[in-house]
């Protein structure tokens, strides 16, 4: 099996400071725009789009009443 080394050249250290100017997620942004966001990047991640989303397969997924 290969050895897998961390890419060094794509993180650079910074401050807390200057991690939090960099955060697109400040306490300011509204939760509806952080999910629009997040879901924009694991569509692109996964490669649908808004008009091709892909199913829930509903074989997967049961449920059941407890205390009855």
């Amino acid at each position: 099996m290969k050895d897998f080394k961390l890419d060094r050249s794509a993180f650079k250290i910074q401050s807390f400071e200057e991690a939090e100017n960099r955060n697109i997620f400040s306490k300011d942004t509204p939760y509806a725009e952080r999910l629009r966001q997040a879901y924009y990047l694991i569509s692109q991640a996964y490669g649908f789009t808004m008009q091709n989303q892909p199913k829930l397969d509903k074989n997967y997924f049961i449920i059941k009443k407890f205390g009855r």
